[in-house]
């Protein structure tokens, strides 16, 4: 009889339960229990194996019998027929299991613990934040490893994505030949998939849902990888019933089918994609649901798209009880601009379950998106084909208030420790104002550092390899601005609650009046950019300069 305390899952044992057996040794020394030593009832299998070596950690050594009185702790299992030979004999001291309690007695009172989850990894990574014990923040080098449980339509999904990185609506094909593929996030029991045309003018997301994998998220994280043609034909080649497990890690994304693997490795981030993320999901976090289609009706509706391109608006508008587009407005229409760039989702809509149509306010994006069972598909389309997302100052009003670092900070290990954000739970923890919680969000989401998810109607957050003031520097206007304060050029003439008026120096001795207006809730600049654009493509550098001067909130 071993002198240690042995702790194992099953026999044939599975990722869960081999993890789960390391990850309980783990959190019993962290308790300060030393004699708990991993084990394992069987061979590892080529998938467990593969997450072991990818993370650099030993397999427990094999366990064959255990003699009368050897001290154990059950995880991932409690039947004794799927135990180790000898159990009956055994010393339990604990269980931690998701599984039905079956066939299992002891002689001496333990400790149980059983969830209904979707894995026991999911139970011990509770009893961590229970017991405050810290997940230290590293590198992991795997997010996530698992099997697709919808893979074709995944892939289908994927193709389609692929199709939109590789897609310009206003550049030539030389500039082309500059593609970068998916950004990869990881975490709160979702995949998710996103990327732009190359003009930045389109972006795309496909989002696995929980109930789309059976796998496991050993870390939350993001990376950015090429789809190149290897990848795209192993998707391309994924049946409706196959088995399919996926890797996601933040150096390659791996894809295995039939014995075959493909690997995509990390590749740099565009600084343009960068500037684009944090548009569009301030774009989709004001947008609202207009319409919703059956798969006859999203049918009906993209069979009246034209054949062609078109320069000019066009219009979604209800006629009875069939959708259509139209040159023509009509009341309740939604106003869509380079209408031949929806032609990107025509290969997925015969498998579409439902689309659901979302509008800016003021119409600067609609978005539409796709429904199959546990995976979605999401195409954002910017306001004009020449506008790209990465140009637009939508985020530049949150980036006027400055949020303290250490929140920012705080904010990372919250989200990383909890694979999600909370704005609210995140200002109880912390110790934060609430009505500073709105300004933190819109803050983070400026820097990209936070999507949105529309169904949800919540933030999730993405692990970017960008460092803040890196970020803050994409904005020429904001430095602009700021640039304006330093030499002070900025006079305020008058302010109080509902009007600021201020004058702004220009080149060659031209003053420009800046009039921010709250009542109105209009802004207005006398200065060029600000005449061409009236406010569409966000605040010129005056505006910006004046609302920072005079602690401006809308």
């Amino acid at each position: 009889m071993e002198n240690k305390v042995l702790v194992f899952g099953h026999k044939n044992p599975d990722t869960d339960t081999i993890c789960s057996s390391i990850v309980r040794e783990i959190l019993s020394h962290k308790d300060g229990w030393d004699s708990v030593e991993a084990r394992r009832l069987g061979n590892i299998n080529k998938e467990t194996q593969y997450v072991l070596d990818y993370l650099g950690i030993k397999a427990p050594e094999l366990l064959e019998k255990v003699e009368e009185g050897q001290q154990v702790l059950l995880v991932d299992h409690n039947e004794f027929n799927q135990s180790v030979e000898g159990i009956e004999k055994a010393e339990i001291l604990g269980v931690t299991d998701h599984h039905r309690i079956a066939n299992f007695e002891t002689s001496n009172p333990l400790y149980y613990i059983a969830k209904p989850y979707g894995c026991t990894s999911t139970i011990l990574f509770e009893q961590f934040k229970q017991f405050g014990h810290e997940i230290e923040k590293k590198e992991a080098p795997c997010f996530f490893w698992g099997k697709l449980t919808q893979p074709y339509m995944t892939a289908r999904c994927l193709i389609a994505l692929s199709n939109v990185v590789q897609s310009s609506f206003n550049l030539t094909p030389s500039q082309l030949s500059m593609l970068k593929d998916p950004i990869v996030t990881a975490g709160n029991n979702r995949l998710r998939f996103e990327g732009f045309s190359n003009c930045a003018g389109v972006y795309a997301r496909v989002d696995v849902l929980p109930d789309g994998h059976d796998g496991e998220f050993l870390e939350n994280g993001t990376t950015n990888v090429d789809f190149n043609p290897g990848m795209i034909s192993a998707l391309g080649g994924i049946g409706r019933q196959e088995n399919v497990v996926m890797s996601v890690g933040p150096k390659e994304v791996g894809l295995y089918n039939k014995g075959e693997k493909v690997i995509e490795r990390k590749v740099p981030l565009p600084v343009k994609w960068i500037k684009g993320l944090t548009t569009v999901q301030i774009y989709q976090s004001v947008a609202e649901k207009v319409y919703s289609f059956n798969r006859i009706q999203t049918l009906q509706l993209f069979q009246t798209l034209p054949k062609s391109s078109v320069k000019c608006d066009y219009y979604l508008v209800m006629r009875g009880q069939k959708p259509a587009f139209s040159p023509v407005k009509s009341m309740n229409a939604v106003c869509i601009g380079g209408l031949h760039r929806l032609r990107l989702l025509e290969p997925l809509l015969p498998f579409a379950d439902e689309l659901k149509v979302f509008a800016h306010p003021t119409m600067q994006s609609t978005i539409w998106q796709l429904y199959f069972g546990p995976v979605r598909f999401s195409l954002s389309l910017s306001r004009e084909c020449w506008r790209g997302f990465s140009g637009e100052g939508a985020a530049l009003e949150s980036l006027l208030e400055d949020v303290p670092e250490r929140w920012i900070e705080a904010m990372d290990k919250y989200s990383y420790a909890n694979q999600q954000f909370n704005p609210t739970l995140f200002a109880i923890e912390e110790h934060i104002d609430l009505d500073k919680v709105d300004s933190l969000s819109a803050r983070l989401a400026a820097m990209g550092l936070l999507g949105f998810d529309l169904d949800e109607n919540s933030f999730f957050y993405r692990r970017l390899p960008f460092k803040t003031e890196r970020i803050l520097s994409l904005n020429p206007r904001m430095i602009a601005a700021e640039k304006l304060l330093e030499e002070e050029k900025v006079e305020i003439i008058s302010n109080d609650e509902k009007r600021t008026e201020a004058r702004v120096a220009g080149s060659g001795g031209v003053r420009h009046t800046v009039i921010l207006d709250r009542e109105s809730e209009k802004e207005r600049c006398t200065c060029t950019w600000f005449s061409s654009n009236q406010g569409e493509r966000g605040a010129c550098k005056h505006i910006l300069a004046v609302k920072k001067l005079a602690q401006w909130k809308n």
